[in-house]
């Protein structure tokens, strides 16, 4: 199955096609851990993880890595402001390492609440400075850096590709230049590798380095890390779109120009903004702020809004509104009730998905998410599946299946009202150990505790009042 991503590089669709056969190397710009992650923000984790999930689906392996910021993001992109966890711990009086540590646990909460895969690899920009120190030094061996008021800068006129992935005329960004916006700069589009003290004074998280006592850039956190682990050229990275103009250009600019391979990256993938119920982009700064709790202590779950999110294109702009909500949660509640009665008519075992692949919906399924993860689409087919009264129970059931392992929505667990499940002594055991191991932070314990929960046939289900035990078909 061939399939089509569009590449936000060159802004066209395009072929996918892996550097390494049948393998993807797959870095997702993650959480700045300061405060609670918005539903805006949980949008984006959710189109990376479809996108994860159909690579595999398709018989990739995908070797997915995420970072954790939790230094070095200041409150504005352009190097202005001041570091957001430092700001947060001066207004709340706790640590920024406290702050760091009690968020990144949250939203892992909402990312497991979610369904969302959780990344091989997950790093936090703490405990990688050594490659940061080691990347800066290679640009500044090859004359990419200057030092001015005691910090680095990445020098962008020794670039001539800078701006590309936006599509910036850098002549234009030259010629109007306001070199007022950081006197330190020589051009007011260089970014900073490494703040020492001289732009904020002594602070909480700071290393020693070549250049000073002090600590990274936000841009130089990503490509550091993502060639840790995926090598100085990779297939895929994601993000919002609001990291296109600055945070992934000056991450392309850092990276080529200190390796000199092009493309880094091959193919760029960015998912649009959740705007608010007021019209306006749904962020931390607005006002306009909803959390996965929040909508849980209305009444939500939270895959009902995975589900409101698979309604749209992830590269269409996405209004929030409650009543948007609501039919995203009345419609998984039938679909629940549909495949639980669909698995209840079931004479046999359910069919394999490879006894259902002549359903027409399941080939227009692969056909919808293989062409740039067009869900709305893929979510037509499903429905035509379940109405589908020409199939078999056991083709339907199994046809569900198989698309859920793309949809992500946890059909196998759906129930009906009246199964009878008497979960046994030795099943609520591993449970407890399971729990234990997700707050000690144990995650190969808790995957073995899941495991043999798996042999005894049942899954776990993650909510934010905890985990909870499903009987599996």
């Amino acid at each position: 199955m061939a399939i089509r991503l569009y590449n936000t590089m060159g802004r066209k669709y395009e072929d996918f096609q892996s550097i390494e056969p049948m393998h993807v190397g797959m870095y997702t710009c993650g959480p700045t851990v300061y405060n609670y992650a918005h539903v805006g923000n949980l949008r984006t984790y959710v189109f990376e993880d479809v996108l994860k999930r159909m690579l595999e689906h398709f018989g990739y392996s995908v070797k997915h890595v995420m970072n954790i910021t939790d230094v070095g993001h200041l409150t504005g992109d352009g190097d202005d402001g001041e570091d957001k966890l430092g700001k947060m711990a001066r207004e709340t009086g706790r640590s920024a390492w406290d702050i760091a540590a009690f968020y990144t646990e949250a939203f892992f909460k909402d990312y497991d609440s979610l369904n969302i895969i959780r990344p091989d690899v997950v790093c936090p920009a703490t405990k990688h400075i050594p490659e940061m120190i080691a990347l800066i030094q290679r640009l500044e061996k090859g004359g990419h850096t200057y030092v001015s008021g005691g910090n680095v800068y990445f020098s962008i006129d020794t670039f001539p590709d800078y701006g590309k992935l936006a599509g910036l005329d850098l002549e234009k960004l030259q010629s109007g230049a306001r070199i007022d916006v950081d006197s330190n700069k020589r051009n007011p589009k260089d970014f900073v590798l490494w703040f020492t003290n001289s732009k904020f004074g002594k602070q909480e998280m700071m290393w020693d380095s070549p250049w000073g006592v002090g600590y990274p850039g936000w841009h130089i956190e990503c490509s550091a890390m993502s060639m840790k682990y995926l090598g100085e050229q990779f297939d895929i990275h994601c993000g919002g779109i609001d990291a296109i103009p600055v945070h992934h250009t000056n991450e392309i600019a850092q990276s080529e120009a200190a390796t000199g391979k092009v493309p880094w990256v091959r193919y760029w993938l960015h998912g649009e903004f959740l705007l608010s119920d007021k019209g306006g982009k749904m962020s931390k700064s607005s006002g306009e702020f909803l959390t996965m709790p929040l909508l849980v202590s209305k009444g939500y779950d939270p895959l009902d809004y995975r589900l409101f999110c698979l309604g749209a294109h992830y590269r269409s702009q996405l209004q929030f509104t409650y009543q948007a909500l609501d039919s995203a949660k009345a419609s998984r509640r039938t679909l629940l009730e549909k495949t639980a009665q669909i698995r209840s008519q079931c004479k046999a075992v359910p069919a394999a998905a490879s006894d259902s692949s002549l359903c027409r919906q399941l080939a227009d399924f692969d056909d919808d998410i293989s062409n740039d993860m067009n869900m709305p689409k893929a979510l037509a087919d499903m429905w035509s599946l379940v109405k589908d009264d020409s199939l078999s129970p056991e083709v339907k059931y199994a046809g569900l299946l198989y698309m859920d392992k793309v949809l992500g929505l946890e059909l196998d667990k759906a129930v009906s009202a009246d199964d009878d499940i008497e979960i046994p002594p030795e099943a609520l055991i591993l449970l407890e150990k399971r729990t234990a191991a997700k707050k000690a932070r144990d995650w190969a314990a808790a995957d073995q505790a899941r495991s043999e929960l798996d042999k005894l046939g049942f899954a776990v289900k993650d909510t934010l009042q905890g985990a909870r035990l499903i009987k599996k078909m």
